[in-house]
């Protein structure tokens, strides 16, 4: 599957005291990224919510750290699908900062029933979209 791209600039409020960015920043940054991926495919959360009674939650995430980010930087999210699965996706996604890699992440997510919060399978139009991508 291909990689997604995703742009993010750090702010101050992304920032701790040392002036790099707070360690659990990486997960907003890479929920952002899996989001805007999905608005690519041209499916909306919100929608999904509504008309199949579906929605994603984060199953388990590993982050490696490799270097860190600062005030300022312009990072690219890479954002890319490892598995698809019946009722989850494993992501594969990296904070790099031109050509240095930052952070990487492994996150498994899965999709439940709204109204029960159980395991569901993914509705068929979109692991069709998330398949063609």
């Amino acid at each position: 599957m291909s990689v997604f791209h995703w742009p993010v600039r750090v702010y101050y409020e992304d920032t701790d005291a040392g002036g790099i960015v707070f360690y659990a920043n990486y997960l907003k940054f890479f929920e952002r990224a899996r989001t805007e991926w999905l608005r690519a495919l041209g499916v909306q959360q919100q929608t999904l919510l509504e008309n199949d009674g579906a929605a994603f939650v984060v199953k388990n995430v590993t982050l490696d750290y490799h270097g860190a980010a600062r005030l300022d930087d312009e990072l690219t999210i890479r954002t890319r699908v490892d598995k698809l699965g019946r009722a989850s996706v494993q992501f594969a996604q990296e904070a790099w900062r031109g050509e240095e890699l930052l952070n990487s992440a492994s996150v498994k997510v899965g999709c439940v029933d709204i109204a029960t919060m159980r395991p569901r399978s993914l509705p068929e139009h979109v692991a069709a979209k998330m398949r063609a991508a």
